[in-house]
């Protein structure tokens, strides 16, 4: 019962929180990190612990579902060397050097220092993406920042699995080793088989409240799978996500897909909660327990691996961007080398946020030194959402970025191609309703044209919404009158929900948050 408390007053905070969020353009998972920290502070915050293994199946399988679902094959091949040099070489760098610190200042054992390494390398996208949403980016910029998140995850837990296991077996690199070798590609495998059978299954309970909680028991059940099979749970659940991402839309009902996506962000927002909420419970019982002098060391050690994460990853993307513009300059780069502006805008999107977390809560009770691993874990969780989540912003203002119209020109000329389809569909046609849609789509098409939505001008849209005011104004006043049961009511309600949401413009309908 203290648990649920502590969550409802965090989700409380939280909602409290999030409206500064927004009015003020910081990314919601700083607040949400801020009012953790409040949470934790409170003098009845109870002492409740989480098991490893349930930490990274709750909390971690979700949100690489999540980002493998947006991150689709063409773009990891369009942009396979940004996203090798932030996802990979970025994360190995700063999991390296934050290992060298820990060995170094702290004396970690190797393992163990492997370990925090890994938990604090991988950035955050929806930190980033929070705030970089808000301004009119590169486009290249803003598809390779958003696309890291899948790759530097999935290699900094593959990276911390390793660690862990060879801080338990002293085996490690003649079986466990061994065993890891065969996890990977059985991970790919089982992956792809359970996610081809999941579209088999999916597809006969789609647009039904049983297909939606499938979707939570397949995410979760993949995971479990591939655990009880000693394979590799991260890269199962990422070739899973991207098999459903590739072929389910297109066999989904509208209905279906809007009711899932809107689940979903919920859901992951939820873990976000959730996360820096025991997170936070962790560290205060951490810094209760331990003595002054460590506890003086530990803040001290993760002030030294906070600003060691800023800065390797800082120093590899601008020594990256000299490399590619070096070879550019010589006709041997294959892709447009990044400009200054651009690369330092990629280094310090470096917030972490819930897979540090997540990862941080999955060590084992008896791992070494878990407590200033915990401590360093909430460091740069808090410190990169504060110190780069604030000032993100600003830099991007500074930068002053030239307007990139790329993604407009492609929205513009795919709408023109949907229109023209659906005037073939209506040629020829000659009864009135065909001739008044043709003439709706034939206007469409002229504002679709000229690059702007049919939506955003359209007077026959901007009438709708009146008519659905006017009409929800008559149902309101029918319902208080008792001229209709509240079945009938609802009804309706969500008629004129679903009316009103085709005549919206874009971005109107969309979750604030997300």
């Amino acid at each position: 019962m203290a648990f649920f408390e502590s969550m409802l007053t965090l989700l409380l905070v939280a909602i409290v929180f999030l409206q500064f969020s927004r009015r003020f353009r910081i990314p919601y998972p700083t607040m949400l990190s801020l009012a953790g920290v409040i949470v934790a502070a409170v003098p009845w915050a109870p002492e409740i612990a989480i098991d490893p293994d349930l930490a990274l199946a709750l909390l971690v399988a979700p949100v690489l579902f999540d980002a493998a679902y947006d991150l689709p094959p063409r773009t990891l091949r369009r942009n396979w060397m940004p996203l090798l040099s932030l996802a990979a070489i970025a994360v190995v760098l700063t999991a390296a050097a934050v290992a060298v610190v820990g060995v170094t200042m702290a004396g970690l054992p190797i393992a163990a220092a492997v370990a925090l390494g890994a938990i604090v390398a991988p950035p955050d996208a929806a930190a980033a993406t929070a705030m970089l949403d808000r301004f009119a980016l590169p486009r290249q910029t803003y598809v390779v920042l958003k696309g890291e998140s899948l790759l530097n995850d999935a290699v900094a837990l593959l990276i911390f699995s390793a660690a862990v296991t060879a801080a338990a077996s002293p085996t490690f690199f003649t079986g466990a080793l061994a065993e890891l070798a065969l996890a990977v590609p059985g991970g790919l495998i089982l992956g792809y088989l359970l996610g081809r059978l999941y579209m088999v299954v999916g597809l006969k309970l789609a647009g039904t409240l049983g297909g939606t909680l499938l979707e939570f028991v397949a995410t979760f059940g993949t995971w479990i799978i591939a655990e009880r099979l000693h394979l590799s749970a991260i890269l199962a659940i990422v070739v899973y996500a991207m098999v459903i991402a590739r072929y389910m839309p297109e066999r989904q009902t509208a209905r279906h897909r809007i009711h899932s996506y809107s689940v979903w962000e919920a859901a992951v927002f939820l873990l976000n909660v959730l996360a820096f909420l025991l997170m936070g419970l962790q560290a205060r019982q951490i810094v209760l327990d331990l003595d002054p002098g460590r506890l003086n060391f530990a803040i001290t050690f993760a002030a030294a691996v906070f600003a060691t994460v800023i800065a390797v990853r800082l120093a590899w993307v601008l020594f990256y961007n000299r490399a590619i513009n070096f070879l550019a300059a010589r006709g041997r780069a294959k892709q447009a080398a990044p400009t200054f502006a651009t690369s330092l805008l990629a280094g310090w999107c470096g917030m972490r946020g819930l897979v540090t977390l997540a990862t941080a809560l999955a060590l084992p009770i008896d791992f070494p030194d878990r407590d200033i691993i915990l401590l360093s874990a909430l460091a740069v969780v808090l410190g990169t959402l504060i110190v780069q989540g604030l000032t993100l912003g600003s830099l991007i203002r500074f930068l002053n970025f030239e307007p990139d119209t790329s993604l407009d020109r492609d929205l513009a000329r795919a709408r023109v191609a949907l229109i023209d389809a659906a005037l073939a569909e209506l040629a020829g046609g000659e009864d009135e309703s065909t001739r008044i849609l043709r003439d709706v789509y034939t206007s469409e098409r002229k504002i679709a044209a000229d690059g702007k939505h049919p939506r955003e001008v359209s007077k026959l849209d901007k009438q709708r919404l009146n008519v659905i005011v006017a009409k929800r104004a008559k149902l309101a006043a029918m319902r208080r009158a008792g001229e209709i049961d509240d079945d009938v009511f609802h009804m309706l309600e969500q008629e004129l929900d679903w009316a009103e949401l085709g005549a919206l413009p874009p971005g109107r309908d969309e979750i604030v948050e997300s």
